[in-house]
């Protein structure tokens, strides 16, 4: 899961926007079997990283490469640890001094990250772009014909940009740029706004983006939300986004009387064939629908069973994902087929924030209290037990 932070406006909307209709029953086995404590053995200090020390980070999103290796924003900077989040370090940009939810931060891996800064004043048309090679030690800043999106690169060269034009009434222009030089620059190949008289309707105006996940350079899917039951906005692009087609699911059971929603981060690739796709289902209450595939999204299957009040997730691997529901994480180890349920010791209830798996024994959560205040959680056995890292 990357950290990408600025259409969290967006996020917040649709998970607002539920309707009232009748609910149906899941399908397939839920099982309850407690997942036993793994051995965790005693690792080397690593090396301190040649940067500032941050205290009690406040942290906004995090994203842990490994059981090591973390990066993290907090709302005036980019940190990160290489001691399972115990320490911190700043390594942000110098002329950066606002993160948090104004900029968008894609973690690559522990050396390669970029950070995309609008210009407001120039909004949607220009930004800045830092990047750094060496874990933050060292940026490049270069300019940005847009202002903000959800950004992803599949390699450190090869990269495209979601751009946000604006939102209103339950609709969203956007623009799709590529990049081949790690973001120096950018050539654009669609955009919906209808104020260009170049527009294309393929990807269509109505309905609010939440997302775009590349393949490769030719293929990548946008999803999102559009307000009327029954309907999923999910389209793939397979000419480098130039035209958008839509997606058809197999839907559950009583799903076109829902609101039906993609939200962020919620359709991940684990190898170049096999990804997950999760989909809320609003209504009376909440569910989610997990989809596989594993012929490179060219079709999706509907997994047995509805996970209710499904919401953060992360897909591991091809056969393991965790989803937390808002009081319970619900584990898989054979592709969605059934699930475990897993009680975390902790009741998080309304002060969880954010969480970040790397396998499915290690992970970590962010708490929010109503004073603001954050903390960072550790567990090393699935979510059962966990500890304070940063009280």
């Amino acid at each position: 899961m990357k950290i990408r932070l600025i259409l969290i406006a967006l996020t917040l909307v649709l998970s607002g926007c539920n309707m009232a209709v009748t609910s149906f029953p899941a399908e397939g086995p839920i099982e309850n079997p407690e997942l036993p404590p793994t051995p965790y053995p005693d690792t080397p200090a690593p090396d301190a990283i040649e940067a500032p020390l941050v205290e009690s980070p406040a942290f906004i999103e995090i994203q842990f490469l490994n059981e090591l290796d973390g990066w993290a924003v907090t709302e005036t900077q980019l940190i990160r640890t290489n001691d399972g989040g115990i320490t911190w370090y700043t390594v942000t940009p110098s002329d950066l001094t606002e993160t948090g939810y104004t900029a968008e931060t894609l973690v690559f891996d522990r050396n390669h990250v970029w950070v995309q800064k609008p210009d407001f004043n120039n909004f949607p048309n220009n930004g800045l772009l830092y990047r750094t090679t060496d874990g933050g030690l060292t940026w490049t800043i270069s300019s940005t014909p847009f202002s903000g999106g959800d950004l992803n690169f599949i390699d450190v060269n090869n990269g495209w940009m979601l751009a946000d034009l604006g939102v209103g009434a339950g609709s969203n222009a956007v623009a799709v740029f590529q990049t081949t030089d790690g973001g120096a620059t950018w050539t654009q190949t669609y955009t919906n706004d209808p104020n260009n008289p170049e527009a294309g309707d393929s990807l269509p105006l109505g309905g609010i983006k939440s997302d775009l996940v590349p393949l490769d350079m030719q293929t990548a899917w946008v999803s999102g939300v559009i307000y009327s039951p029954g309907t999923v906005y999910l389209y793939r692009t397979d000419d480098g986004g130039q035209t958008w087609a839509p997606v058809t699911l197999a839907l559950p059971e009583g799903a076109e009387n829902f609101e039906l929603g993609i939200d962020r981060d919620q359709l991940q690739f684990v190898t170049a064939s096999e990804a997950f796709l999760g989909v809320r289902m609003s209504g009376e209450i909440s569910q989610t629908a997990i989809y596989v595939t594993n012929n490179a999204g060219n079709t999706w299957t509907l997994t047995p069973a509805l996970i209710p009040n499904g919401g953060e997730s992360d897909f591991l691997s091809a056969q393991e994902a965790i989803v937390y529901n808002g009081e319970q994480f619900y584990v898989t180890r054979d592709a969605a087929r059934t699930w475990n349920v897993v009680s975390p010791d902790i009741v998080f209830g309304d002060s969880f924030a954010t969480m970040d798996f790397v396998n499915l024994m290690s992970g970590w959560v962010v708490t929010v209290d109503p004073e603001n205040h954050r903390s960072l959680y550790r567990t090393m056995d699935g979510g059962a037990t966990w500890l304070p890292v940063i009280p």
